[in-house]
């Protein structure tokens, strides 16, 4: 059976990608490099160009959410219904999301491109290989790591110590089966390894982060590989290894552009996740954005917690770009999971466990207070939703005097979300975000940014190091990288480390496992409780229902 999606999807003719951008945007055709009739991309130079004519700074609206659940947010979804309803009130807006991964599409989710009437299409191309970005980030990744071992197995003229190799390989698919591998290296003899999926590759977070083509490129040599056998760092650029990522990333750099299916332009570029990366699109498609539109629209994955904290403190402090209006999602169904009700049972009406639940989200807001944020709440409606239950959820926003509305814009489009379009309006024009802060300070020494973001956001009582976290992070102050920010890789169904502990949990330990180095990236991911790099598929994984029917279509997403 075809799904909703690809059902309304059908509905819509594409207006052709081209034409689309030059009546919009008047980008000429030589500055685009067309994959097909629906999707594109930006020649990095015209968007280079077109930001050093340009003086135009657009708004920046976020769009973050509660504590995920079974049950659904639909983040994207409201990133892309909002961007349908700006331009429905006669705002000139588009958006800025990142590209799916195989593995989640593959694993639990089925796909990454909003829902219903708010998506982006051409729904297939976006989701599978769309325009090889994935895959260029990935053969470069790999590309270095058989660099390394070719220096290994030949005269190994840096001394590098086959123990301390820390560049791994990179799979964008779930495969919990090369969480630890054995590399071959010369004579029969072997060394320890591992792959982390695509999504979380040093690659990726450098391809969203970096603000021009020689930045980039310097941040590929600053990678650290591992270390020599007297103690010092190794890098991609002893190597000589920059050159060749950089050629295979060449294209990658260019950000994409699609459409909703009301037919405005969105970008999408870069596909860092955001429980273990930073979780952000490129920074490039971002200020071109901003230079193109009056109000830009962009997510940060998964909840307030790991996202919004992740785009302030890593994308925000890198690339000088700040929040003009944030948007919080919810569900009625979220919150009565997070007050006990368990997932199949989440369209049974229940206020109490709706007011119970209702604290994940109360947390959120009073944690994006605490940084200058005054957030607009977006409750998506599912259909099956009470009125009453809405209402409830509602009532308990505006007592906190909080902004907020019911959107449907799964069922209507742009249309449902034209009142929380008014809203953000209302929130840009209102100086929502004039006081915003990070959560720590670049000063900070790496254990008290940690400390701050698990008091400050996660609300632990206390946080814990393994011995190896204790040796790596003393090592990396030692190194002269207490100065770097942090990305911390936790669980996105709790504010704890126990994606079990629903909610706002209060007053937890808060386990640091190991730190790793990403130099390139410009900052240091730490690992807590159980969180692996590399995820698995789940019992009954969402590739058991994509097939190619009679018509041959895609079915499954």
């Amino acid at each position: 059976m075809p799904s909703v999606d690809r059902t309304v999807a059908a509905e819509v003719e594409l207006k052709p990608i081209q034409q689309l951008l030059l009546d919009r945007w008047q980008i000429p055709q030589d500055a685009l490099y067309p994959f097909g009739h629906y999707k594109t991309k930006l020649l990095l130079d015209y968007a280079n160009d077109l930001l050093d004519a340009s003086s135009k700074r657009g708004k920046f609206v976020l769009v973050t959410g509660v504590s995920p659940t079974a049950a659904g947010e639909g983040k994207t979804t409201t990133v892309i219904g909002l961007t349908d309803a700006l331009n429905h009130v006669g705002v000139n807006a588009t958006a800025c999301i990142r590209e799916p991964s195989l593995g989640p599409c593959f694993g639990m989710k089925g796909g990454a491109h909003g829902g219903g009437r708010a998506q982006v299409a051409p729904l297939a191309d976006i989701n599978l290989h769309f325009t090889g970005d994935l895959h260029a980030v990935g053969t470069a990744h790999n590309l270095l790591a058989s660099l390394i071992d070719n220096e290994l197995y030949w005269d190994n003229d840096y001394d590098i110590d086959p123990e301390k190799v820390t560049w791994r390989r990179v799979l964008d698919l779930n495969d919990r089966a090369l969480r630890n591998v054995s590399v071959r290296m010369r004579r029969g003899a072997t060394r320890a390894s591992a792959f982390d999926i695509t999504a979380a590759s040093e690659v990726m977070a450098i391809l969203c982060l970096a603000n021009s083509r020689r930045d980039f490129r310097e941040r590929l040599a600053d990678i650290v590989v591992g270390r020599s056998r007297s103690g010092d760092l190794v890098t991609s650029g002893f190597l000589r290894a920059e050159g060749a990522m950089a050629v295979v990333m060449n294209d990658a750099l260019n950000p994409n552009l699609v459409q909703t299916l009301e037919h405005n332009p969105v970008f999408i570029h870069g596909g860092p996740f955001a429980n273990i990366a930073h979780g952000c699109n490129s920074v490039f498609a971002s200020k071109t954005a901003l230079a193109l539109a009056d109000v830009v629209v962009t997510e940060a994955g998964f909840g307030a917690d790991l996202g919004a904290e992740k785009f302030l403190d890593i994308k925000c402090r890198q690339s000088g770009l700040r929040p003009d209006a944030v948007v919080l999602v919810c569900t009625a169904r979220a919150m009565k999971l997070h007050g006990g009700i368990p997932a199949d049972e989440v369209q049974r009406p229940d206020v109490e466990a709706l007011s119970k639940g209702s604290a994940n989200l109360i947390q959120h807001v009073e944690n994006l207070n605490s940084l200058g944020i005054k957030p607009v709440v977006s409750i998506n409606r599912f259909e099956g939703d009470s009125a009453t239950e809405l209402d409830a959820l509602q009532a308990i926003l505006r007592e906190r005097g909080v902004a907020n509305c019911v959107s449907n814009f799964w069922a209507r489009g742009g249309e449902g979300a034209v009142e929380l379009a008014e809203l953000v309006r209302e929130s840009i024009a209102n100086e929502a975000c004039k006081d915003l802060q990070f959560v720590y300070g670049d000063e900070m020494s790496l254990k008290d940014k940690i400390e701050a973001v698990a008091s400050r956001i996660y609300h632990a009582g206390s946080v814990s190091y393994s011995a190896e976290a204790e040796d790596e992070l003393a090592e990396l102050e030692e190194l002269g990288c207490g100065e770097l920010p942090i990305c911390i890789a936790k669980t996105q169904y709790s504010f704890s480390a126990d994606p079990k502990a629903l909610g706002a949990p209060k007053g937890h330990d808060m386990p640091i496992r190991s730190a790793r180095l990403s130099n390139g990236a410009r900052f240091v991911v730490v690992l807590t409780g159980s969180i692996m790099t590399m995820p698995g598929l789940p019992r009954v994984p969402a590739a058991m229902n994509f097939e190619i029917n009679e018509n041959h279509e895609i079915e499954g997403f």
